[in-house]
């Protein structure tokens, strides 16, 4: 198969021929539709975070399944289904607490002493996988617990942006927020994730949804989905005026881009008993907190890998949404683009003006 890999961090992705192993008694074959260009990789790039090398990148992705291990049961070749990054064990003290986004998934993926799952075909030397998926790559080969399978009637091409993007901006309202009808919510920051808040945020039923973009077209985007109010947050006084508009600060702050300054403003505009959640990947240096004035004013700071999601029954509920015409995934892609030009892609995401690309595969 053709993957884009990774062999140092700020460089360029190049395609080669990438030769998978055959599925494991637990593991899929996935056939790769679609996979979203998310700026979590991006991190891993840009050399922000580490990674083994050489690796392919990408963990938003959806495809059909092609082969299944001797005992995978809920899967069978056919399937449509969408990938996550969230693998799970369902054995550990995370899992069968319910808190399955925190799994390490250390029993999801091959062990020492067991065949690589990706080579190059070249010279047969390993490739990491990364995130549990590698998704910029015509087949995955994944834990069974890594995937889910979806209505065979959703488009791949919107129901990649699903396993990560949506996921996680839609899994901090409904499951880490856990917002009330009537609330108020401010979203900073408006590419995939922020704007899945956004949107998940009307349907959940939000009193008042305050989109925070320094990009016009993204703060437009925003009120397409359902953002009552959105303001650019480079702007002077603009933390007052939600301040004010709100009558006091936001019940939710949502910071969805991964920058200090943002995470501190999620802290700055919440009222008294409100919450911050942060979902970027701020620096890995960076601290965000709470002053003594926040604490006594019963404010909360907490994170949300991945929106705190249960994957396996969060995915298909939000591919109906998307298919009752509640979810709005297509404003949310901004081009198609081939595996060929996965460079251009995050050159684009790098910019920071558009939304989501979408690698499809022929």
């Amino acid at each position: 198969m053709k993957a884009a890999i990774l062999f140092e961090p700020r460089s360029e992705l190049r395609i080669e021929d990438v030769t998978v192993s055959k599925p494991g008694p637990h593991e899929v074959l996935i056939r790769t539709a679609a996979t979203g260009v998310c700026r979590s990789d991006l991190h891993f790039v840009d050399g922000a975070y580490p990674h083994a090398m050489p690796c392919i990148p990408g963990h938003e992705a959806a495809g059909i399944v092609e082969q299944v291990g001797s005992e995978v049961r809920a899967l069978r070749p056919g399937d449509a289904v969408i990938t996550c990054l969230s693998a799970y064990c369902g054995e550990c003290e995370f899992c069968v607490t319910g808190r399955l986004s925190l799994c390490l998934g250390a029993a999801t993926r091959r062990g020492k002493g067991e065949p690589p799952r990706l080579t190059l075909t070249a010279d047969g030397s390993v490739v990491n996988q990364m995130l549990n998926l590698s998704a910029y790559a015509e087949q995955m080969l994944v834990h069974e617990h890594a995937c889910v399978a979806i209505n065979p009637d959703m488009p791949l091409d919107r129901a990649c942006v699903i396993g990560c993007a949506v996921t996680t901006g839609a899994g901090a309202v409904f499951n880490a927020a856990r917002l009330t009808p009537g609330e108020t919510v401010a979203v900073i920051g408006c590419g995939g994730i922020g704007l899945a808040a956004v949107n998940a945020a009307r349907i959940a039923g939000a009193g008042r949804i305050i989109a925070l973009d320094p990009v016009p077209e993204k703060r437009a985007l925003a009120e397409k989905l359902g953002a009552t109010d959105s303001f650019d947050p480079s702007a002077d006084g603009t933390a007052g005026t939600v301040i004010e508009l709100t009558r006091g600060g936001v019940h939710h702050a949502i910071e969805a881009v991964g920058r200090p300054a943002s995470g501190d403003l999620a802290v700055k505009l919440l009222r008294r008993g409100g919450t911050a959640t942060i979902l970027g990947m701020m620096p890995l240096d960076h601290k965000v907190g709470l002053s003594a004035m926040d604490l006594l004013g019963s404010k909360k700071l907490q994170g949300a890998l991945m929106g705190d999601n249960r994957f396996p029954v969060d995915i298909p509920r939000l591919v109906d949404f998307y298919m009752r015409g509640m979810l709005d995934l297509d404003s949310i892609i901004a081009e198609r683009v081939p595996l060929a030009d996965i460079n251009h892609a995050f050159d684009r995401l790098r910019q920071g003006d558009a939304t989501r690309s979408v690698v499809v595969y022929q």
